[in-house]
């Protein structure tokens, strides 16, 4: 049984992770954090913590992760420049999974947007469109980035330099498209999300995953196994 401890319970993807952590019978939730809760209160009775909450309070909860030495799932984007860096030196000690998106369907995205640029090569332009609802904060989305990254790793460019297009509107769960395009043809990969559950299911699929893996820094390529 694998019990974890949700931040951000009273938000969107917090209500989603509670709906779908019901339908697994091997997973627990041992308790819900939101603004003013105090994880170090209940921190020792998790294997893991589960963090949506807001990208200002990932790095404390991080290190308070590391110190009990209890495993960490990140959903939350939007962190600043500092705020990643130490997060990847938290993670030196900390088991943490931490994704853009924890979809499936999103990981495979990543993975055949990698192989289409291998494979089409340097003759292609390379733009990235993507929608959220219109509370989303950050722009682009964390999803977008890590589309952005990797084809500017594939092409050996800088991360300003791929193009990237976000619009905000309604109540759209998350579309992403990478589009291809050169000289008489156009090929565009995309993914649209039409519920948070898949999030969730794949969250928590990541905290059963990390439980009793050596610290380091994880995502969903991982979790996986697409690497």
């Amino acid at each position: 049984m694998t019990k974890i401890i949700i931040i951000g319970a009273k938000g969107k993807m917090g209500q989603a992770l509670l709906r779908v952590a019901e339908k697994i019978p091997d997973l627990t939730v041992v308790a819900k954090i939101d603004r003013g809760g105090d994880l170090g209160q209940v921190i020792q009775t998790t294997d893991v913590v589960v963090d949506f909450s807001d990208p200002e309070s990932t790095v404390p909860f991080a290190r308070l992760c590391s110190q009990h030495k209890k495993s960490m799932v990140l959903g939350t984007t939007g962190q600043s420049e500092a705020e990643r860096k130490e997060l990847l030196e938290i993670s030196k000690h900390l088991p943490l999974v931490w994704s853009a998106n924890f979809s499936t369907g999103v990981n495979s995205l990543f993975w055949l947007t990698r192989k289409a640029v291998e494979i089409l090569g340097p003759g292609y332009d390379l733009e990235i469109v993507e929608m959220h609802h219109n509370q989303k904060k950050d722009a682009p989305s964390g999803t977008a980035r890590t589309l952005a990254q990797i084809l500017a790793n594939a092409r050996k460019r800088e991360l300003s330099q791929i193009p990237v297009h976000s619009l905000r509107g309604g109540d759209v769960v998350g579309d992403h498209t990478v589009v291809f395009a050169t000289g008489g043809e156009r090929l565009e990969l995309t993914h649209k999300a039409s519920s948070r559950d898949t999030f969730a299911g794949g969250a928590l699929r990541a905290a059963q995953w990390i439980v009793g893996k050596p610290p380091g820094l994880y995502d969903m390529q991982d979790v996986l196994g697409l690497k």
